[in-house]
C-alpha cells in the first residue's frame, strides 16, 4: 500500500482522505439511523394511553421528548392536545421538519464524496497523462517518468471509482430509510392528532 502511495505521489492523498471521511460517515450512520432508535416500536400505544389515563402533563411530554425523534413529533403534539385541530398539526409538522433536518445530518456530505471522487480520480489521471508527455525528451521516452505517469493515471482512477460506487450505494440507502422513517413517523402523529380531538379511538 505505502508502495503503491510513493509511486503515484500527492494525488492518491487527496482520495484517502475521501475515503476516510466516507467510510467515517457511513460507520456513524449506520449506527444512529437505526429504526428502534428512531420510531421505537409500542411508543405511540404508551403514549395514547397515558394520554388516557393521566393527560398530558408536563413531565410526561417531557419524558416524551428525550425518548427519541419520533417521541420529539408526538410531544410537539401533546404540548397542543387541547389546542385546535390545525394549531396541533402545524406544531408536529415544525418539530417534524426540524428532526428530519438532523436525520440528514452529514447525508450532503457523503454525496459530496461520491459525486466528486471520480472527478478526482480523473484530475489524477490528466496529472499523470501530463507527467507521460512530459517524459517524450528528444532522446526518447524516460522509462522510470513514464511509468510514474501510468501508475498516477491508472491508480488515481481506479481509486476513485472504489471511493465513489460505496459512498452512493450507502447515500442513497440512508436516503430511502429516512423516507420510511418519515412516513411512519407521519402515519403515527397524525394518528395522535385524530385519536387527541375524539375522530378515532386507536
Amino acid at each position: 500500500m505505502f508502495a503503491i502511495i510513493q509511486a503515484v505521489g500527492w494525488p492518491i492523498w487527496p482520495l484517502i482522505l475521501a475515503s476516510v471521511i466516507a467510510v467515517a460517515l457511513i460507520i456513524e450512520r449506520s449506527i444512529t439511523l437505526r429504526r428502534s432508535r428512531i420510531v421505537p416500536p409500542g411508543l405511540l400505544d404508551k403514549v395514547l394511553n397515558d394520554l388516557r389515563q393521566i393527560g398530558p402533563s408536563g413531565e410526561m411530554v417531557e419524558r416524551v421528548a428525550a425518548h427519541s425523534p419520533l417521541g420529539r413529533v408526538l410531544a410537539a403534539g401533546l404540548r397542543n392536545v387541547h389546542s385546535p385541530r390545525e394549531v396541533m398539526k402545524e406544531s408536529i409538522e415544525e418539530t417534524g421538519r426540524a428532526v428530519v433536518h438532523e436525520l440528514e445530518r452529514f447525508l450532503t456530505t457523503l454525496g459530496t464524496i461520491a459525486a466528486i471522487s471520480p472527478l478526482m480520480g480523473l484530475l489524477g489521471t490528466i496529472i499523470g497523462m501530463i507527467d507521460i508527455f512530459a517524459s517524450q525528451g528528444v532522446s526518447g521516452a524516460n522509462p522510470a517518468q513514464l511509468a510514474q505517469g501510468i501508475s498516477i493515471a491508472l491508480y488515481t482512477t481506479g481509486l476513485g471509482l472504489i471511493i465513489a460506487i460505496p459512498a452512493m450505494i450507502f447515500w442513497r440507502h440512508f436516503r430511502a430509510l429516512i423516507d420510511s422513517f418519515v412516513i411512519d413517523m407521519e402515519q403515527q402523529a397524525i394518528k395522535l392528532v385524530e385519536v387527541a380531538h375524539g375522530e378515532r379511538r386507536a
